[in-house]
């Protein structure tokens, strides 16, 4: 069975656009993961942002990364973009709720789950259904998520939970990997450019431990 390209997948969707710019919603989990995602979607979309993370157990990582998030989005507004000569769409940004204990409920009996493993895989589906949700209450022409930029992450996972979304709650979804092609290089330069916190661990207290 041939492995799915995702990133070929969202490069094929994007070729089809024909100059169009549809709005996108994209879960973010971080401004560093959301660097190299941003840089290849904001030539193509109208990119907003949503910040929703519940996974992460502590208050003050959380404001430090949400205001991370926020502060990178306003420098590349002010600068129309990376820099780089290509076309830049102005990115939004939607604070969703802060609920850590949602998280602890939907993954309660899963606390010994090696990491990368179910736990995590609920989780997953946990921030995606909620990008979905919005995605879809909001009217916007597709969701995806930066998790994809991620080593550590299940790329396949996170594709297949996404089109089942997609699917049950009527919302086109953006299949992508945005490893492929040195992504997650390119967001550790891209951190280093814009001076970014860059954390060490995804942001519960499992991964912390």
């Amino acid at each position: 069975m041939n492995k799915i390209n995702y990133n070929n997948e969202m490069e094929s969707i994007i070729s089809s656009l024909d100059g169009r710019i549809p709005n996108l919603l994209l879960h973010s989990c971080c401004a560093p993961c959301s660097s190299a995602c941003l840089e290849v979607l904001t030539p193509h979309f109208n990119v907003t942002i949503l910040y929703y993370n519940p996974n992460i157990t502590d208050a003050l990582e959380y404001d430090h990364r949400l205001n991370e998030e926020k502060r990178f989005i306003e420098t590349l507004n002010m600068n129309n973009g990376f820099g780089n000569g290509n076309d830049f769409h102005t990115i939004s940004i939607i604070d969703a709720r802060y609920e850590p204990a949602e998280f602890f409920e939907a993954i309660k009996g899963y606390e010994d789950c090696p990491e990368g493993g179910d736990r995590c895989f609920i989780c997953y589906e946990m921030r995606l259904r909620e990008a979905a949700i919005a995605a879809k209450s909001r009217g916007f022409d597709y969701f995806t998520t930066t998790l994809t930029l991620s080593p550590l992450k299940n790329c396949d996972k996170l594709n297949e939970i996404g089109q089942r979304l997609s699917a049950e709650l009527n919302v086109a979804f953006l299949p992508s990997d945005f490893k492929k092609k040195d992504g997650y290089k390119r967001s550790i330069q891209l951190s280093n450019d814009y001076d970014l916190y860059r954390q060490n661990y995804c942001g519960c207290i499992f991964s912390k431990r």
